[in-house]
């Protein structure tokens, strides 16, 4: 595997993770965004691990929920700065799927309902990892069951993945976000994995650091590959589609 640490246009800081060696076609492109705290793309790195692992190139982009926008000129300079560049990884960004952990999953979900956020380009499929649907989304200010309700576009697949020891969001979000979809035609699938809210990303909350650190726990371990392929599979449904 090789990690490479990139820059945005916007200046913010963006971890690509690609096979060491390059496959004889590109690769799905998922970008995933880690939560509230700010800049913490690194907590994404053993998911992002086993996922390129599976055969994917993927992003790890950092923004900042305490930006007076609340990140959203972050998040969108992501997914702009991956469409330019992906190819150079040895990704395809016709098979690009957008991800988000916590408060990025809200972000991730909005953007596949909102067209008009990036002239209408959107992702062939969306993932959301221990998601929050009934808070305002990072990139559309509103809630993603509020986007969901008013929105005209076609439907792409969307993956939900939640741990039912969350004691931070409960995994009712999930199941309640799915049943939305499914009222409105949408494809959804929802996992539900025995770990809590950092598990799902394979990490643990350190109380000391005030952040989320890699683990070894079981259940963590379990949890995290649930949500690797789950990444994979969004890819998978996604280009079916297209």
């Amino acid at each position: 595997m090789i990690k490479t640490l990139v820059a945005s246009t916007g200046g913010k800081l963006i971890d690509v993770y690609q096979p060491g060696d390059r496959p004889e076609r590109p690769l799905p492109v998922i970008l995933i965004w880690h939560g509230l705290g700010p800049d913490e793309r690194d907590i994404l790195q053993p998911l992002a691990e086993a996922v390129v692992g599976r055969g994917a190139v993927v992003f790890a982009s950092d923004w900042r929920s305490d930006a007076p926008d609340g990140g959203r000129a972050d998040l969108l300079d992501s997914i702009r700065f991956v469409l330019a560049h992906a190819a150079s990884f040895g990704g395809e960004p016709e098979r690009f799927v957008l991800a988000g952990w916590s408060a990025g999953a809200g972000a991730a979900v909005s953007v596949a309902l909102r067209p008009e956020l990036l002239d209408g380009w959107r992702p062939v499929a969306v993932v959301g990892i221990a998601g929050h649907y009934g808070l305002p989304a990072r990139t559309t200010g509103e809630t993603p069951l509020t986007d969901l309700a008013a929105t005209s576009a076609d439907p792409v697949p969307v993956r939900l993945i939640h741990g039912t020891g969350d004691l931070i969001l409960d995994v009712e979000n999930s199941r309640d976000f799915t049943e939305a979809l499914k009222a409105r035609g949408w494809p959804v699938h929802l996992d539900e994995v025995a770990t809590d809210h950092a598990g799902v990303i394979m990490t643990e909350y350190d109380p000391k650091l005030n952040r989320c650190v890699p683990t070894t726990s079981p259940a963590a371990l379990r949890g995290g590959q649930v949500t690797a392929d789950s990444l994979m599979d969004a890819a998978d449904a996604g280009s079916a589609t297209h």
